[in-house]
């Protein structure tokens, strides 16, 4: 097992003439063009200098042409590092910062904002990547000759950078190799059995884990085909789907699904799986849309740095609320979290995982990549679980305060610093509490100085333009001190058990 590339171009042309991606607006791909397109922009990169190594920062909108662009930076052996379309300019001068990349593409409309930022860095080329097949990379890949060599690369060699967030620091770097995202791919063609029959709905974002290296390698990797949409379009969905057979998305997607009078069993009856995972799903939402639809959804439990870890069965009980056991050639197991020893069946402790999956750590962060692994190797994700006795696992929390909003991460600590900055506001807490859409939303917590004019609207203007929209609260509640233990840290599980019902339904 070596090159990501070569085992996705090899599958894509065992038939070069079938459609593999579409838009609602009748943009076609076959599998020919899709390898053309890919080398032609490959070429263009070449001959910007970009080599084994070299990382290609993308920060574009969703677009059929983003697919021949990562396959371009794999087949040049250089690493591919999608960022959010949702972060601020201040937020990506970070990401440039700290991925040092030979080169940046974003849209059309940011090349300018970011081409002051890059030049801050060193960073030798901007270009620009538009949803209408349009910008400087188009251009420049249109003249191109298709370059048809491919780099000789190993399952150890990096293929691309993804950024995550805990919940102190900076956002971290996780290198993943070739072999690392072929292993995972090769797991979930067999363990959710597609073929070149398949078509999926993908209305997911296609920068991060779910959306690129579960979705699109898949998908490839399956000689199957997909259909591309911009975002979540519930009655867009449900008028595709008696022509698909997979649907993949977040807790949202399913929530918002059953809303729709439309959804039934006529309108999913082509459908063979649908597919939830990046946030729990609530059983709640798994048992209304099987009544509705007669159709169990399939939720699986992955993160950034080992993309997918387990999986609830294709063939056999899909449980509400577990995560399903390991998938093929993958460990997990449950640790004691201060002393590491291995737990029974039952026993909730920190899940941590072992396999081919497993990333090769973080980007220039050696003491950390040290302090999340095992001496034999298993990786400590951060979670806490447990397994039942017939070998599902269920997540019940998080080690840390991360929240999951939408299928996004959102670290508490990033958010907080940005309202403590704000005039009038003397400290902050950054919670999770449930929400029925995106699973948890953000709430803070304020500390106002006395006798000031700060308000709920004075806060979020002050972060409109210095957080991402997800990471911006859903509601402020002000208070006149936060809660502490005796050494001083603010008692956060106090605070979500006291809001907890905040933005529940009435």
């Amino acid at each position: 097992m070596g090159s990501l590339y070569a085992a996705l171009l090899t599958a894509v042309q065992r038939a070069p003439d079938k459609l593999v991606i579409r838009t609602a607006t009748e943009n076609r791909y076959t599998g020919h063009d899709l390898i053309r397109q890919s080398q032609k922009i490959a070429a263009a990169l070449q001959s910007l200098a970009v080599t084994r190594g070299d990382r290609v920062l993308v920060q574009v909108e969703k677009s059929p042409e983003v697919i021949p662009l990562y396959l371009a930076v794999l087949q040049l052996g250089a690493v591919y590092v999608p960022i959010n379309t949702a972060y601020t300019l201040s937020e990506t001068d970070y990401f440039i910062g700290d991925a040092a990349p030979k080169v940046v593409v974003v849209d059309p409309d940011a090349l300018a904002s970011t081409q002051e930022i890059a030049t801050g860095h060193d960073v030798p080329y901007v270009l620009s990547l538009g949803t209408r097949q349009d910008g400087t990379l188009m251009d420049m890949a249109g003249s191109a000759a298709p370059l048809l060599q491919f780099a000789d690369v190993h399952a150890d060699n990096l293929a691309a950078i993804l950024y995550t967030s805990g919940t102190t620091g900076r956002s971290k770097g996780a290198m993943l190799s070739h072999g690392n995202l072929l292993s995972n791919t090769q797991a979930l063609a067999e363990a959710w059995h597609f073929s070149a029959s398949d078509h999926l709905l993908h209305a997911l974002p296609i920068f991060h884990t779910h959306g690129l290296f579960v979705a699109c390698n898949l998908i490839l990797f399956s000689g199957a085909s997909m259909t591309f949409l911009p975002k979540l379009d519930v009655e867009q969905l449900i008028t595709l789907m008696p022509d698909a057979t997979v649907l993949m998305g977040v807790p949202t997607f399913y929530v918002r699904l059953l809303e729709s009078p439309r959804l039934n069993e006529t309108v999913t009856r082509n459908m063979r799986l649908f597919i939830s995972g990046s946030a729990p799903l609530l059983e709640e939402t798994h048992s209304a849309f099987k009544a509705r639809t007669g159709h169990a959804i399939l939720e699986r439990y992955g993160m950034t740095e080992t993309t997918m870890n387990t999986s609830n069965p294709y063939h056999g009980e899909r449980r509400p609320g577990t995560v399903g056991p390991p998938l093929p050639g993958i460990s997990v197991r449950v640790t004691d979290r201060e002393s590491g020893r291995p737990l029974p069946a039952g026993e909730t402790g920190l899940v941590e995982i072992k396999g081919p999956n497993v990333f090769h750590g973080y980007w220039k962060n050696a003491e950390k990549t040290q302090a999340e692994f095992r001496d034999d190797g298993y990786f400590i994700s951060g979670d806490l679980g447990f397994f039942d006795n017939d070998g599902y696992l269920h997540i019940v929390g998080r080690d840390k305060d991360l929240i999951i909003s939408g299928g996004y991460n959102v670290y508490p600590k990033e958010v907080e610093a940005a309202i403590d900055d704000l005039p009038g506001v003397v400290e902050s807490a950054v919670i999770g509490v449930p929400h029925h859409d995106f699973g948890e939303a953000v709430v803070a917590i304020v500390v106002k100085r006395t006798n000031t004019a700060v308000a709920e609207q004075s806060i979020l203007a002050g972060l409109s333009n210095r957080l991402a929209r997800y990471k911006q609260p859903k509601a402020i509640i002000f208070v006149d001190a936060l809660p502490r233990n005796v050494m001083g840290k603010v008692q956060k599980a106090q605070l979500r058990k006291e809001y907890e019902d905040i933005l529940r339904p009435e």
